[in-house]
């Protein structure tokens, strides 16, 4: 699972959207084939698998690393084995969808130069993303866009020129009466275009190369306030080598910085000068755009330039892709994914990640094997199902938003995603109670899906069903932190199945020892009644919503 980066000050929750009930899913009869051949999913099966993606030979399977290229050959040869297509066209396997990704790490704290003066990496400014200024000195082009606001009321970019390719310089937060009131709520609660994430997002949309933000904060206020980012922003940034296109009406994760655009954020005395202004004018602006309900006259930036150094590391990486195809049905497809890759060796100790995500990709794998069997006695799925194993997720969830961006399979047939992450410990709020699962998601898009799910759980699987971190206002935000949101962005119905965070999350103690595989067997038998179900049911589960 993907780590959660950031939350800044700077953020404002999305609002809630309520969804309306539709009547309960009637079950298609075939209860006594579903039993059967969820008999296949076994602790001893599971157990076998993640005792060998989880050994040290295999490194942590980190994206574009060696231990991750073991991996994916283990799993395709798992594949060809349970005798599942590989659908990939025109590549050395047709079970490997290969992507490239690149990353970059800081190499130092950068410059920030305005004229004469030149304001310091840390001090002055932070950089989020890979940097669109490598080399030394580069010359920004920067051009004024208020708030970075775009909306049907207020629109800063409404009737001014393209910014495709320059540098998009704006302002903190949103319109306001100097007394805590916001124009676009019309009441002290800002809305969540006060995110710089969701700022960075719209100007990415435009083609901007950059975004600079500027807040009002001194010089001390401001390295206080970005002190606790340092080791974050140390990181290294991974995006893929060629973008896919993203889609824009989705719900934004706003504490999350958006790919493929450099961010950058200010103190209150570059941004003034970057404006050729001062702090008291910026505040003014604040002011007359909210009494005049519109941007205000703009401020002219002048000429600058920016030095971001850094490291770049080009990898090769892949998705292995098993297909069983349906019947009657057989263009419709349901897609049950996990990731399989980790996040491999640190300060020369091996991260072997058992639970994340060793514990899904050996459910997907057990998964395959039982619809297999059921295709290979007569009782085939009547809709097709791709087994997507992704890579790359625990560097952003790339392998997925590859996948999403140059599917196999056309997304306007893929029914749903069914996803696995982290299904085989017990987190602490449920220590010594009765097997459960969190389920995140489906009600965002699909109340017929949760419905559906819902359904097989009380027919077939009796868990106690968690719905804490499907919760919007939820702290850990885990509905955008695996490889279904990148399904979700695109408006197929999801499910997130998880059993958690715990103790051992991205520590070297992850191991396979810890895995508790009778429960493990239990949580992917749910998945396999669920997706029994869309797959044979009549007709595909139905949005209540287009985007989520």
């Amino acid at each position: 699972m993907k780590t959660l980066l950031f939350s800044l000050v700077l953020t404002a929750s999305a609002a809630s959207k309520i969804l309306a009930q539709p009547n309960a899913p009637t079950a298609q009869p075939a209860s006594g084939a579903a039993l059967t051949y969820s008999a296949a999913i076994t602790p001893e099966l599971l157990r076998e698998h993640l005792a060998e993606l989880a050994a040290d030979a295999y490194e942590g399977r980190e994206t574009g690393h060696p231990g991750q290229v073991k991996a994916a050959q283990y799993l395709t040869r798992q594949f060809e084995l349970l005798g599942l297509r590989g659908p990939v066209s025109g590549a050395a396997s047709a079970y490997q969808q290969l992507f490239g990704l690149v990353g970059t790490t800081p190499t130092g704290p950068g410059t920030f130069r305005v004229g004469t003066t030149t304001f310091v990496g840390g001090r002055d400014f932070v950089s989020f993303g890979s940097a669109s200024f490598p080399e030394p000195a580069a010359p920004a082009d920067p051009v004024f866009r208020g708030f970075g606001i775009e909306t049907d009321s207020y629109n800063d970019y409404a009737g001014q020129p393209d910014v495709r390719g320059r540098d998009v310089v704006v302002l903190q937060g949103e319109p306001n009466n100097g007394l805590g009131r916001y124009l676009l709520s019309g009441t002290k609660q800002d809305s969540d275009w006060s995110s710089i994430f969701r700022k960075a997002a719209l100007a990415r949309d435009k083609g901007a190369r950059s975004l600079t933000v500027i807040t009002y904060s001194s010089v001390a206020s401001f390295a206080k306030m970005t002190k606790s980012l340092t080791p974050d922003l140390a990181e290294a940034t991974y995006s893929l080598t060629t973008p896919v296109p993203q889609p824009t009406d989705y719900e934004l994760l706003v504490q999350t910085p958006p790919p493929y655009i450099n961010l950058l954020l200010t103190n209150g005395p570059l941004g003034a000068a970057l404006l050729g202004t001062t702090l008291s004018a910026l505040w003014r602006y604040d002011v007359d755009c909210y009494k005049l309900k519109k941007p205000a006259t703009a401020f002219r930036p002048v000429a600058c330039t920016v030095e971001l150094p850094q490291k770049r590391e080009e990898l090769t990486s892949a998705n292995v892709l098993g297909f069983l195809e349906g019947t009657d049905k057989k263009d419709e497809v349901l897609v049950i994914s996990a990731h399989y890759d980790h996040i491999g060796v640190q300060h020369d100790t091996i991260y072997n990640g058992a639970d994340d995500d060793g514990s899904g990709t050996s459910a997907v794998l057990a998964l395959a094997r039982a619809f297999t069997k059921a295709k290979a006695e007569g009782h085939g799925p009547r809709r097709s199902i791709l087994f997507l194993l992704n890579s790359g997720e625990e560097k952003g969830l790339l392998g997925s938003e590859y996948y999403a961006g140059h599917p196999v399979f056309s997304l306007s047939q893929t029914i749903a995603d069914l996803n696995i992450d982290m299904i085989g410990r017990t987190d602490k709020a449920h220590l010594g109670k009765p097997n459960y699962l969190y389920l995140i998601g489906a009600s965002r898009l699909s109340t017929e899906l949760h419905l559906i799910n819902e359904e097989a759980n009380t027919q077939y699987a009796h868990l106690r069903l968690d719905y804490k971190y499907n919760d919007k206002k939820d702290p850990e935000h885990l509905y955008y932190r695996s490889d279904h949101y990148n399904f979700a962005r695109h408006g197929i119905p999801i499910i997130f199945y998880t059993s958690g965070l715990h103790q051992d999350y991205h520590k070297a103690t992850d191991d396979v020892d810890k895995i508790e595989f009778g429960r493990l067997a239990e949580r992917a038998k749910l998945v396999f009644f669920t997706a029994w179900e869309l797959v044979n049911r009549d007709s595909r589960p139905q949005l209540d919503v287009a985007k989520p």
